[in-house]
């Protein structure tokens, strides 16, 4: 594990009621040698191996994409995390999370190494016995087999635990024989190892490990998508398909601890690839830019153009700073759980579990601003970027799917809420104290002290406030509908953005801190514009989720009260963001790229 400098870390949720500080926060500045290394390696590897064969791969050309695989596997870039003795690389959870950035320009490729290295591996690694990982996982981690996972049914969507498939001990107890479908399945069409949900005697929800060549077992033909052409999509149908006993996953009528357990983990990865796609599109769209011209100048020269791509690297820049600081507190909670003498695959699910309502906005975040590059970046192109002869528009399509994997973006933004109040009804998040002091603060006079102390006391009275706004209008809704309020999925939808816009502002906020003390104001300019940009706006936005809310469930004197309130805790001094926005662009400019 990273035996770096540990760095204190809040528990899940704990970042609504408790002031995080920069120097306990960890940014990709702090990245170490070996990790800016294995970054370069999967550009290089994207580069060499998978742009060039970017169309070939999208006409699912017969074995090409499980040969990148197994190069992928050669460079150990498909067991970067998983413990040398199942053939991986053992580095830390930071790293891996480099490596699904890293790799997350390459398209449909990019989907596919990730469901192998995701969902098709960590099950098995996770929640396998010493047997299996010993059968399954080296031959995972070079690329040897190829994983996928069934979790899908074609009527489940996102009730993931509706299975039909069923299973039924042999009379002989030998084995389960499965009956039923899944779909959607990524990597179904060459994987050779599959993790499987089914119902043992129709009730017990529980994972199996499943061969391609178990008896009883076939797959549908490709699906035909809208975008990632090139990754494999079947479905997968079992007839009787007989599975051994011993290759029951974890417990029986355990299985929804392994997929949603998995899903933690994947949505903190999906970010991390998003991330890594949408820098991608941003620089072409910047190269597209620089060399078209209209009216005798290159369109990189207007303002409308300068806007779209300030707004891109504003949004890049804030996703890396939350994805990280989020990853570095599940890389310590492991460490922290591996010290008190849990074995790994309990350390890292305990530390993905500890912050599952950050992967789920992470999720969220990261794949929205994945949609807006890309839509953006068509834009700038014009009429050609709604052709196939450019790149932008293969982005545009494959960019879609990633807000309804991992579980939709509305079903991540429930989740976010309902953990938090399930974490408080536990007593493992004391929202009431500081929901009350909200509630006092309310009924007092506004304190009208502007008198700055130091170079951010503004911008961080900002999240503070925006905290404030969150607890007032949760701790209303919670007061005014009780147990009825997950029924009312558009007012927890809107308290989900307001914490999600909160908890991305105060990560770009802290990481601008951070450069600042190492490298100097002046250093660090564009990064304040990116910061203090993203702040006002966010303002807006979370003025606008939260009387969205409010209107939805308080009326009379109550309503006025709180939307005075909430305009108190939204309010931010004019700013120019049209100069920040052409600031940050013209770095991008000069540099033909995204460069932050």
């Amino acid at each position: 594990m990273n035996s770096e400098k540990q760095l204190t870390a809040l528990h899940g949720g704990e970042w609504i009621i408790k002031e995080s500080q920069p120097t306990d926060t960890f940014t990709p500045e702090d990245f170490n040698e070996e990790q800016k290394m294995v970054m370069d390696m999967c550009y290089q590897f994207l580069k060499s191996e998978v742009k060039p064969n970017i169309e070939r791969i999208d006409s699912q050309e017969k074995g090409l994409v499980p040969s990148l695989l197994e190069k992928a596997g050669e460079q150990g870039l498909l067991s970067t995390t998983v413990p040398e003795e199942f053939g991986g690389l053992g580095k830390d959870f930071i790293t891996g999370t480099i490596v699904n950035e890293g790799l997350g320009a390459g398209h449909s490729f990019s989907v596919a190494i990730a469901a192998h290295t995701g969902i098709g591996s960590l099950p098995i690694l996770y929640f396998g016995t010493e047997e299996q990982k010993k059968k399954y996982m080296p031959k995972l981690s070079s690329g040897e087999w190829k994983g996928a996972y069934g979790l899908t049914e074609p009527n489940s969507g996102s009730d993931a635990l509706s299975a039909k498939t069923t299973a039924k001990l042999s009379d002989d107890g030998k084995y389960y024989i499965l009956n039923g479908q899944k779909c959607w399945i990524t990597n179904g069409g060459f994987a050779d190892v599959f993790t499987v949900f089914a119902k043992i005697d129709g009730t017990q929800f529980t994972a199996f490990i499943i061969e391609r060549d178990f008896e009883g077992f076939t797959q549908g033909p490709e699906e035909h998508k809208m975008g990632i052409k090139g990754s494999s999509t079947v479905q997968l149908y079992f007839q009787d398909c007989k599975v051994p006993v011993e290759n029951v996953l974890g417990e029986i009528g355990k299985g929804h601890i392994i997929a949603f357990n998995i899903l933690n983990i994947g949505r903190l990865k999906l970010c991390a690839a998003t991330l890594g796609g949408a820098k991608d599109a941003a620089t072409i769209s910047v190269q597209y830019a620089n060399t078209r011209e209209q009216f005798k100048l290159p369109i990189a020269k207007f303002g409308a153009i300068k806007h779209k791509l300030g707004e891109m690297a504003i949004k890049l820049w804030v996703t890396e700073s939350a994805l990280y600081r989020t990853a570095k507190w599940i890389d310590n909670k492991e460490s922290e759980l591996l010290a008190e003498g849990k074995p790994f695959n309990e350390a890292l699910l305990g530390a993905a579990e500890e912050y599952a309502i950050e992967c789920a906005m992470l999720k969220v975040f990261g794949s929205e601003t994945l949609d807006y590059v890309v839509d953006e970046g068509v834009q700038i192109h014009g009429g050609n970027g709604f052709s196939d002869e450019y790149i932008i528009s293969k982005a545009y399509r494959d960019s879609r799917i990633n807000r309804i994997f991992e579980g939709t973006n509305e079903i991540n933004r429930l989740l976010t809420v309902d953990m938090v109040l399930k974490r408080a009804m536990k007593g493992k998040l004391d929202l009431m104290t500081p929901a009350m002091n909200v509630q006092k603060e309310l009924m007092s006079i506004p304190d009208f002290n502007t008198e700055d102390e130091g170079a951010f006391t503004k911008e961080l009275k900002y999240i503070a406030n925006f905290k404030k706004a969150i607890l007032m209008v949760a701790g209303a809704a919670v007061q005014k509908l009780m147990m009825q309020l997950d029924k009312e999925q558009e007012i927890l939808m809107n308290i989900a953005d307001m914490a999600i816009e909160t908890f991305h502002a105060e990560s770009a906020l802290l990481r601008l801190m951070r450069i600042t003390e190492q490298h100097g104001e002046a250093a660090a300019s564009l990064q304040a514009d990116m910061t203090r940009t993203f702040i006002y706006d966010a303002a807006d936005r979370i003025n606008k989720a939260g009387k969205d809310a409010l209107n939805s469930f308080a009326d009379g004197d109550e309503l006025r009260m709180m939307h005075i309130g909430l305009k108190r805790f939204t309010k931010v001094e004019p700013f120019n963001t049209k100069e920040t926005r052409r600031r940050i662009c013209n770095k991008m400019l000069e540099a033909n790229a995204y460069c932050y």
